[in-house]
């Protein structure tokens, strides 16, 4: 299921709930005007608390979410965007509040206002301190939702601000607990909001606390580096015994200096015991410095596995498509296949590149598909004016199979989505295509 869709329903439930209470168990009397103001303070205000309570669940790297999102990468693309949307959702619900002045200039002064509602008694007296943190809370959160989306803000830095979220979430759980109606609390809607802070407020301790994934956690030593073309550079460590092993195309959380914290890799080889491989991209300033930072002998944690990205499940017939650093995964499948050339599916792998010529997998990929007869290669150098297009994927896998395209893809968005067009334009809307979600800021 698409997260547009899992945001939608989410929505859609709380909605559902704040109508019947608005529309059935206590309708609220006066001017419409001032009764559409006060209810959207309410309705936004659930909204938003209820996604602020998702992120926090998310954030905690639920691995029994796995399942039923397809993998951490969606988990993790689902706290993103509930988190963008539950702060912009936020702001509205702030202006709203803030706007009654310039209401009231414009349609003068209210002639049958809602009655206040009244909170929790124990909270009576919070209800000015209520209203003032969550307002700080608000600006907080528009200056985090600005250094989310602005890609250049250094990694590290937008990590130490975001140990603050959990914090910030407390505060918004006391704000909306002050401020929510009394009578909400024993009825549909309070209950699911307060199931979701109190899940929310849970999952925030250990976040905190910087536990999160404490248990998936494993000790290790960097064996070797090596910088490849490309700005790429090979990691291989050695885990202590306990590392449960992975499946070929899983990812894990990386910690090669507690400073900067986990980073997510993927893992670039199958399961070889203890022994994994990352090849990682200088995407940034800290990947950068990894190629002189990073020495043999060198502590390493690692957590995880995750991920479900795993051609396994897929059709008999597949295309597989990288682009750049996306092509990890695929080396791991192609690495896991070979001592089972038999169960490789019949695959048409298509690997998009900026120079073949110095590109550090091309040889490793002919190599290992040299053994695997039910696997074509194809490789796109873009220093040589070679573009793949759908056209292309369509040419490729005529004749493989009568089922629709298996597409499985891992690299930049914007291929993904000139390839999803084009698939489009083609006729070809009942190709499935299985994308790794890899953008975690």
């Amino acid at each position: 299921m698409k997260t547009r869709h899992i945001l939608f329903i989410f929505l859609g439930v709380l909605t559902l709930g704040w109508a019947w209470d608005a529309w059935v168990l206590n309708p609220m009397p006066g001017d419409a005007i001032w009764v559409v103001r006060k209810q959207g303070i309410y309705l936004t205000g659930v909204w938003a608390m209820g996604l602020m309570s998702l992120i926090m669940v998310l954030a905690t790297r639920p691995a029994w979410l796995e399942s039923a999102l397809g993998g951490m990468d969606r988990v993790y693309r689902l706290h993103k965007w509930a988190g963008i949307l539950a702060i912009s959702i936020g702001i509205v619900h702030w202006l709203m509040e803030i706007g009654g002045g310039m209401l009231r200039s414009l349609v003068g002064a209210a002639v049958n206002k809602p009655p206040k509602v009244a909170v929790l008694d124990i909270l009576q007296t919070s209800h000015g301190l209520a209203k003032d943190v969550g307002e700080w809370a608000i600006y907080a959160l528009i200056v985090s939702l600005v250094i989310t989306l602005w890609k250049a803000f250094p990694y590290r830095s937008w990590r130490l601000l975001h140990r603050v979220m959990p914090l910030l979430y407390l505060i918004l759980v006391f704000h909306a607990v002050a401020l929510t109606p009394a009578a909400w609390w024993l009825q549909p809607l309070g209950l699911m909001l307060g199931l979701l802070m109190l899940a929310g407020s849970l999952s925030a301790i250990p976040a905190l606390r910087h536990r999160i994934g404490r248990k998936r956690r494993y000790a290790g030593t960097i064996e070797s580096v090596r910088p490849l073309e490309g700005g790429i550079t090979e990691v291989n460590c050695t885990l202590e015994a306990g590392w449960p092993g992975h499946r070929a195309g899983q990812f894990a959380f990386v910690t090669f200096d507690p400073r900067e914290g986990a980073h997510p890799y993927t893992i670039a080889s199958a399961h070889r015991g203890t022994r994994l491989s990352f090849q990682i991209k200088a995407l940034g300033d800290y990947t950068r410095t990894l190629a002189h930072s990073l020495k043999a002998g060198q502590p390493v944690t690692v957590e995880g596995p995750y991920g479900r990205f795993d051609h396994r499940h897929g059709a008999a017939a597949q295309v597989w498509v990288a682009g750049g650093i996306g092509i990890t995964p695929f080396l791991a499948w192609l690495e896991s296949l070979q001592h089972q050339p038999d169960a490789a599916p019949n695959v048409q792998l298509h690997y998009c590149v900026r120079d073949a010529a110095r590109d550090p997998f091309v040889a490793r990929l002919r190599m290992l598909c040299a053994t695997l007869s039910h696997v074509a290669l194809h490789v796109y150098d873009a220093s040589h004016g070679q573009r793949l297009d759908a056209q292309a994927l369509r040419q490729a896998s005529q004749g493989q199979s009568d089922e629709p395209l298996d597409v499985w893809f891992c690299g930049p968005a914007g291929l993904a989505r000139h390839l999803e067009d084009g698939l489009a334009r083609l006729g070809l809307k009942d190709a499935t295509v299985h994308r790794e979600a890899f953008e975690m800021r």
